[in-house]
């Protein structure tokens, strides 16, 4: 949770590692309430590199809207598992091979990882950037890419997911604090039938729009899109 950067805030400030509600935002009331700047190493060392270059040069990669390259951790089923930085733009596809393909037959690649979404082996020919991803109803996130081949277990996968995201949880705002528990439950039914797949579906919708942080609105993306895809559940 304290990823959350109001969170962390509060972690740092000696209190428990809650969201707090915004506004106000940290850029006029952040830690000890001060203006504060909170960023992503990887964007401090782009603007590094942007300064070194220039604009012209470091918008030469990427796309219009997406320009520079971005850095993707690949894990699971692939043959070199590891950091890649790669120029947005590049399909799932190109960084699966770069990362020595896969190993066995692609089933699902989780994208963005826990908070992410699971796309099929259709989505290979998307190319990674912002616009892109968000088109197909994905994210690229944190620039996680774990890939499963068939050989894998995915009913466990996605309930460690779900199980990530309860024991993550604050417990300060109802919708998460109850909605990641329910989520657990539901997925530790012997059977996931159209009733507890309605369920999850409701429950993530509560989630995304009723809760105070993006842990509580991510929570369910990833059980969500499994489900979708059939990676988990019959058609009960």
């Amino acid at each position: 949770i304290c990823g959350e950067e109001t969170a962390l805030f509060n972690s740092i400030e000696g209190y428990r590692g809650e969201p707090r509600n915004k506004p106000p935002f940290p850029t006029t009331h952040g830690l000890f309430g001060e203006p504060t700047a909170v960023n992503n190493p990887e964007t401090l060392v782009n603007v590094l590199h942007l300064l070194e270059v220039g604009l012209d040069a470091y918008r030469a990669l990427g796309t219009e809207q997406s320009p520079g390259t971005k850095l993707f951790c690949l894990s699971g089923s692939v043959g070199v598992p590891g950091v890649y930085e790669v120029p947005f733009g590049t399909t799932l596809g190109q960084l699966l091979d770069l990362a020595g393909g896969v190993r066995g037959r692609l089933r699902a690649v989780l994208l963005g990882g826990a908070a992410g979404t699971f796309v099929g082996q259709d989505q290979l020919d998307m190319p990674l950037t912002v616009e892109d991803a968000r088109a197909r109803g994905a994210s690229l996130g944190s620039g996680v890419v774990m890939a499963f081949d068939h050989s894998v277990d995915m009913p466990a996968v996605v309930r460690r997911i779900a199980q990530f995201f309860r024991n993550e949880s604050c417990g300060q705002c109802v919708p998460c604090r109850v909605g990641t528990q329910r989520q657990v439950e539901l997925l530790d039914r012997p059977s996931l039938g159209a009733g507890e797949r309605a369920l999850i579906d409701e429950i993530g919708m509560a989630m995304a729009d009723a809760s105070i942080c993006g842990l509580g609105h991510t929570a369910s993306g990833a059980v969500r899109s499994a489900i979708a895809l059939g990676l988990i559940g019959g058609s009960g």
